[in-house]
């Protein structure tokens, strides 16, 4: 593999600058004095900036943008083989990385590095932990998967030693990176287009976590069935956390990070007893909603305090976060109807997101849920259906189907079947219009309307409010 020599910044190019993620590295190389160019199929707010900045933007993906003096080419999975760009910098034989590969090597400059792994819940606790280094003014340098406010988009450049990413197991991405702590919140049967099975992805957690130092932290959800096997071999120091209140969890374990005595307000933000290492820290109180989150707390605070923060900044940065983009997000209110959007995809966050709901104000709660791929609909088909049937009545739009072609054996009307075996009141529409339509006629004054999935749904709850 190329490896980039941070000490004689290069020319570099990026094939697919305008992503969120792909631009914002771009960003953060050109301030590091490289010479930063990129393409993409499509003139954006982001390429505009880009430009602004000096940043040589290509429209559309020709074999001409790749000349004689770039050194290295950073591309994203996205880009396929037959790209124009991609075949003339191979014939060429110019160094090419991988997105993951340029974040791992990025990685190894800073002594902190942070990264957040797990099935769900990973851009929360991400944001999570970017709010409380922000608060502590420890000037981290940050890549999450949503937008957090808190540093006005999803890419921050710090001039730190902090270093706080997201880590996905998706195409074994994580294996690229090199974390001196790293989470793992929770692992899950998911992407199985690209994992064989479950085993298959506790494997990959595991190869994740042994890529820390022997000076490094795992801070690992010590409910994870069978965690041991993720952490018997490792050389770091393994912290396991969890929730250890009788009245949400039916378990006698201990952890070395503990929530205990959790209490709800009406608006289902959660506040508990804090416990490190064996000692009562304090009372921490949560300013977003649902037993999850409680739980996602947990790691961030973990992190938090082995880097050198103390509790008082930890509550202080809780009580002024809120959640990211599109994670129980409060849209607005239009006819005594409160509409929230919510990005689960897989049954686990549905059930997650509408347990939470349970204590949100409301007198019936509708989901309307876009299903994302097809291999994940057809893989946890009745167990979307069990999760979905937590909501009062159920509105289903067509699955996204994101990377993968219709195979024609698997729709919403099937998983619309599942939940009316359930006896639940679930209906199914084509197309946007009509959900909009059907949503303004059948809600009622003090309903919770929750759009959810992965895909645009988010559309549905902004046109209903005009936004």
């Amino acid at each position: 593999m190329y490896k980039i020599d941070f000490d004689k910044p290069c020319r570099i190019h990026f094939i697919g600058i305008g992503g969120i993620s792909m631009s914002g590295f771009a960003e953060y190389l050109h301030t590091q004095g490289y010479i930063v160019s990129g393409s993409d199929a499509h003139q954006s707010k982001i390429t505009d900036h880009l430009s602004d900045l000096g940043i040589k933007f290509y429209l559309g993906q020709r074999a001409s943008n790749i000349t004689s003096d770039i050194e290295v080419v950073v591309y994203t999975a996205a880009i396929a083989e037959d790209n124009e760009e991609l075949m003339e910098v191979k014939r060429r034989g110019i160094p090419l990385l991988n997105r993951a590969e340029m974040i791992g090597q990025i990685m190894l400059n800073f002594n902190n590095a942070i990264a957040v792994s797990g099935t769900h819940g990973k851009t929360t606790t991400t944001s999570m932990v970017s709010s409380i280094f922000m608060e502590g003014q420890l000037d981290p340098t940050i890549s999450v998967g949503g937008i957090l406010d808190a540093i006005g988009g999803n890419i921050r450049m710090g001039k730190s030693e902090h270093f706080i990413t997201e880590a996905c197991e998706y195409t074994n991405t994580f294996l690229e990176f090199y974390p001196r702590r790293s989470i793992i919140l929770n692992i899950d049967a998911d992407h199985l287009d690209f994992f064989k099975d479950l085993q298959d992805i506790r494997n990959s957690f595991h190869a994740f976590a042994k890529r820390l130092p022997e000076n490094g932290q795992l801070f690992i959800n010590g409910e994870i069935p069978n965690y041991e096997e993720i952490t018997s071999d490792l050389v770091c120091e393994v912290l396991t956390y969890g929730i250890i209140d009788p009245a949400y969890r039916k378990s006698d374990s201990s952890y070395d990070i503990c929530a205990d005595r959790i209490e709800f307000d009406k608006q289902g933000n959660g506040s508990y007893d804090l416990y490190y290492r064996g000692q009562f820290i304090d009372r921490i109180s949560l300013n977003c909603n649902g037993l999850h989150n409680v739980s996602n707390s947990l790691p961030a605070i973990g992190v938090s305090i082995e880097s050198g923060i103390s509790i008082d900044v930890i509550k202080r940065a809780f009580s002024s976060f809120h959640n990211s983009k599109r994670r129980f997000e409060y849209k607005g209110e239009i006819g005594g109807i409160t509409i929230l959007d919510d990005y689960a995809h897989h049954p686990t966050e549905v059930t997650a997101t509408l347990t939470a709901a349970q204590t949100y104000p409301h007198k019936k709660l509708w989901c309307v849920f876009q299903p994302h791929t097809y291999t994940r609909t057809r893989n946890h088909l009745k167990e979307f259906a069990n999760a979905l049937s937590l909501a009062d009545k159920i509105v289903l739009a067509d699955i996204y189907a994101a990377r993968e072609k219709n195979p024609g054996d698997i729709s919403s009307k099937d998983l619309a079947s599942e939940l009316e075996k359930l006896g639940k009141e679930v209906y199914y529409f084509p197309c946007f219009d009509e959900i909009e339509s059907f949503l303004l006629q059948n809600c009622m004054n003090g309903d919770l309307l929750i759009t959810m999935g992965a895909g645009d749904i988010v559309s549905v709850g902004e046109n209903l409010l005009g936004l």
